[in-house]
Protein backbone atom coordinates (compact mmCIF):
# COMPACT_ATOMS: atom_id res chain seq x y z
CA UNK A 1 0.00 0.00 0.00
CA UNK A 2 1.38 3.26 -1.07
CA UNK A 3 1.12 6.26 1.41
CA UNK A 4 -0.58 9.26 0.67
CA UNK A 5 0.61 11.58 -2.27
CA UNK A 6 2.76 14.27 -0.32
CA UNK A 7 3.82 11.36 2.04
CA UNK A 8 5.35 9.54 -1.23
CA UNK A 9 6.93 13.10 -2.60
CA UNK A 10 8.51 13.07 0.27
CA UNK A 11 10.01 9.44 0.63
CA UNK A 12 10.90 9.39 -2.89
CA UNK A 13 12.86 12.90 -2.75
CA UNK A 14 14.54 11.50 0.49
CA UNK A 15 15.64 7.80 -1.34
CA UNK A 16 16.74 9.77 -4.09
CA UNK A 17 19.01 12.32 -2.40
CA UNK A 18 20.47 8.95 -0.61
CA UNK A 19 21.02 7.39 -4.02
CA UNK A 20 24.73 7.73 -5.14
CA UNK A 21 23.50 7.42 -8.55
CA UNK A 22 25.99 6.37 -11.77
CA UNK A 23 26.45 9.31 -13.63
CA UNK A 24 28.03 8.99 -17.07
CA UNK A 25 30.56 12.17 -17.33
CA UNK A 26 30.71 14.50 -20.32
CA UNK A 27 32.37 13.95 -22.97
CA UNK A 28 33.19 14.73 -26.70
CA UNK A 29 30.56 12.45 -28.92
CA UNK A 30 28.76 11.31 -26.29
CA UNK A 31 25.05 12.42 -27.50
CA UNK A 32 22.83 13.92 -24.33
CA UNK A 33 18.99 12.91 -23.90
CA UNK A 34 16.60 13.46 -20.57
CA UNK A 35 13.28 11.61 -19.74
CA UNK A 36 10.83 12.32 -16.71
CA UNK A 37 9.42 9.37 -14.75
CA UNK A 38 6.44 11.56 -14.26
CA UNK A 39 4.07 11.14 -11.25
CA UNK A 40 0.29 12.61 -11.27
CA UNK A 41 -2.46 12.11 -9.29
CA UNK A 42 -5.91 10.58 -10.67
CA UNK A 43 -9.24 12.00 -10.01
CA UNK A 44 -8.93 9.82 -6.90
CA UNK A 45 -5.71 11.17 -5.63
CA UNK A 46 -3.85 7.78 -6.34
CA UNK A 47 -0.51 8.66 -8.23
CA UNK A 48 0.26 7.09 -11.38
CA UNK A 49 3.25 7.41 -13.79
CA UNK A 50 2.99 9.00 -16.87
CA UNK A 51 3.81 6.14 -20.21
CA UNK A 52 3.44 7.29 -23.75
CA UNK A 53 3.34 5.16 -27.15
CA UNK A 54 5.50 6.80 -29.58
CA UNK A 55 4.00 8.15 -32.85
CA UNK A 56 4.08 5.55 -36.03
CA UNK A 57 6.73 7.80 -37.57
CA UNK A 58 9.72 9.01 -36.37
CA UNK A 59 12.26 7.78 -34.08
CA UNK A 60 11.46 4.37 -31.85
CA UNK A 61 7.83 4.49 -33.70
CA UNK A 62 5.47 2.73 -32.06
CA UNK A 63 7.65 2.05 -29.20
CA UNK A 64 6.78 2.38 -25.02
CA UNK A 65 8.38 5.20 -23.99
CA UNK A 66 9.14 8.06 -20.94
CA UNK A 67 8.50 11.39 -21.88
CA UNK A 68 11.90 12.29 -23.37
CA UNK A 69 14.26 13.29 -26.16
CA UNK A 70 17.71 14.49 -27.13
CA UNK A 71 19.52 17.82 -25.27
CA UNK A 72 20.08 19.97 -27.47
CA UNK A 73 23.45 21.68 -27.97
CA UNK A 74 24.65 23.59 -24.85
CA UNK A 75 21.09 22.36 -22.90
CA UNK A 76 21.66 20.58 -19.60
CA UNK A 77 20.19 16.61 -19.49
CA UNK A 78 17.30 17.51 -16.96
CA UNK A 79 16.03 20.74 -18.63
CA UNK A 80 15.74 18.69 -21.67
CA UNK A 81 13.51 16.16 -19.64
CA UNK A 82 11.52 18.49 -18.59
CA UNK A 83 11.28 20.61 -22.06
CA UNK A 84 10.59 17.41 -23.61
CA UNK A 85 7.79 16.60 -21.10
CA UNK A 86 5.90 19.94 -21.63
CA UNK A 87 6.34 19.41 -25.40
CA UNK A 88 4.85 15.74 -25.39
CA UNK A 89 2.36 15.51 -22.97
CA UNK A 90 1.53 19.50 -22.03
CA UNK A 91 2.52 18.83 -18.27
CA UNK A 92 4.58 21.53 -17.04
CA UNK A 93 5.38 23.10 -13.53
CA UNK A 94 6.37 19.65 -11.96
CA UNK A 95 8.50 19.28 -9.09
CA UNK A 96 11.99 17.72 -9.33
CA UNK A 97 12.17 14.63 -6.35
CA UNK A 98 16.11 13.84 -8.23
CA UNK A 99 17.32 11.39 -10.42
CA UNK A 100 18.29 7.62 -11.53
CA UNK A 101 21.30 6.29 -13.10
CA UNK A 102 22.10 7.41 -16.07
CA UNK A 103 21.56 4.61 -18.91
CA UNK A 104 23.76 4.22 -22.13
CA UNK A 105 21.93 2.82 -24.70
CA UNK A 106 22.87 0.39 -27.54
CA UNK A 107 22.23 3.38 -30.07
CA UNK A 108 24.55 6.01 -28.42
CA UNK A 109 22.78 7.70 -25.95
CA UNK A 110 23.07 8.40 -22.68
CA UNK A 111 19.70 8.56 -20.77
CA UNK A 112 19.56 10.78 -17.50
CA UNK A 113 16.03 9.72 -16.22
CA UNK A 114 14.24 12.55 -13.79
CA UNK A 115 11.74 11.34 -11.47
CA UNK A 116 9.21 14.45 -10.94
CA UNK A 117 5.96 15.45 -9.35
CA UNK A 118 2.82 17.32 -11.06
CA UNK A 119 0.29 17.03 -9.08
CA UNK A 120 -3.34 16.80 -11.05
CA UNK A 121 -3.01 17.66 -14.52
CA UNK A 122 -4.22 16.09 -17.57
CA UNK A 123 -1.51 14.63 -20.15
CA UNK A 124 -2.66 15.94 -23.64
CA UNK A 125 -0.61 14.24 -26.58
CA UNK A 126 1.23 16.21 -28.95
CA UNK A 127 -0.08 13.74 -32.10
CA UNK A 128 3.83 15.07 -34.08
CA UNK A 129 5.40 12.67 -31.63
CA UNK A 130 2.99 10.70 -29.19
CA UNK A 131 0.31 8.40 -30.01
CA UNK A 132 -1.02 7.89 -26.81
CA UNK A 133 -0.57 8.56 -23.02
CA UNK A 134 -1.50 6.29 -20.76
CA UNK A 135 -1.79 6.37 -16.95
CA UNK A 136 0.08 3.32 -14.78
CA UNK A 137 -0.48 3.14 -11.58
CA UNK A 138 2.24 3.40 -9.55
CA UNK A 139 1.10 -0.09 -7.75
CA UNK A 140 1.56 -1.61 -11.03
CA UNK A 141 5.19 -1.34 -10.74
CA UNK A 142 5.54 -3.24 -7.64
CA UNK A 143 2.81 -6.19 -8.44
CA UNK A 144 4.17 -9.70 -8.47
CA UNK A 145 5.55 -10.72 -11.25
CA UNK A 146 6.96 -6.96 -12.52
CA UNK A 147 9.25 -7.34 -13.98
CA UNK A 148 9.76 -10.95 -15.29
CA UNK A 149 12.50 -11.98 -17.77
CA UNK A 150 12.17 -13.71 -21.74
CA UNK A 151 15.46 -15.50 -21.76
CA UNK A 152 17.96 -12.25 -21.24
CA UNK A 153 15.47 -9.83 -22.24
CA UNK A 154 13.47 -7.86 -18.92
CA UNK A 155 10.35 -7.14 -19.73
CA UNK A 156 7.58 -4.56 -17.47
CA UNK A 157 4.06 -6.08 -18.33
CA UNK A 158 2.53 -2.76 -16.77
CA UNK A 159 -1.46 -2.78 -18.27
CA UNK A 160 -3.41 -4.82 -21.01
CA UNK A 161 -0.72 -4.87 -23.99
CA UNK A 162 1.32 -2.66 -22.07
CA UNK A 163 4.43 -4.66 -22.03
CA UNK A 164 8.06 -2.37 -21.97
CA UNK A 165 11.49 -3.16 -22.45
CA UNK A 166 14.87 -1.75 -21.65
CA UNK A 167 15.73 1.22 -21.85
CA UNK A 168 12.65 2.28 -20.41
CA UNK A 169 11.12 -0.46 -18.43
CA UNK A 170 15.19 -0.67 -16.75
CA UNK A 171 14.28 2.75 -16.03
CA UNK A 172 10.80 2.27 -14.73
CA UNK A 173 12.26 -1.24 -12.94
CA UNK A 174 15.14 0.90 -11.08
CA UNK A 175 12.23 3.68 -10.41
CA UNK A 176 10.19 1.43 -8.28
CA UNK A 177 13.04 -0.58 -6.44
CA UNK A 178 15.44 2.38 -5.29
CA UNK A 179 12.75 5.35 -4.89
CA UNK A 180 9.24 3.26 -4.01
CA UNK A 181 10.77 0.62 -2.56
CA UNK A 182 14.08 2.06 -1.00
CA UNK A 183 16.38 -0.38 -2.35
CA UNK A 184 19.65 -0.23 -3.83
CA UNK A 185 19.50 -1.71 -8.37
CA UNK A 186 21.48 -1.06 -10.58
CA UNK A 187 20.18 -1.56 -14.48
CA UNK A 188 23.32 -0.10 -16.39
CA UNK A 189 23.72 -3.99 -17.63
CA UNK A 190 20.17 -4.83 -18.46
CA UNK A 191 20.14 -5.89 -22.13
CA UNK A 192 17.99 -4.00 -24.94
CA UNK A 193 16.28 -6.00 -27.92
CA UNK A 194 17.22 -5.09 -31.12
CA UNK A 195 14.15 -3.07 -31.96
CA UNK A 196 15.37 -0.45 -29.87
CA UNK A 197 18.30 0.26 -31.14
CA UNK A 198 17.38 2.42 -33.82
Amino acid sequence: MLPPIELLRQQVTARLAAFERRQVPPAGGVRRAGVTVCVLEDTGHDPYVVVIRRAARGRNPGQWALPGGRADDGEQPVAAALRELAEETGITGVEVAGLLDDFVTDSGFVITPVVAFGGRQEPVPDPREVASVHEVPLEWLLAPGVPRWQGELLQMPLGPSIVIHAPTGAILWQFAEVALRGRELRVFDVAQPHWTRT
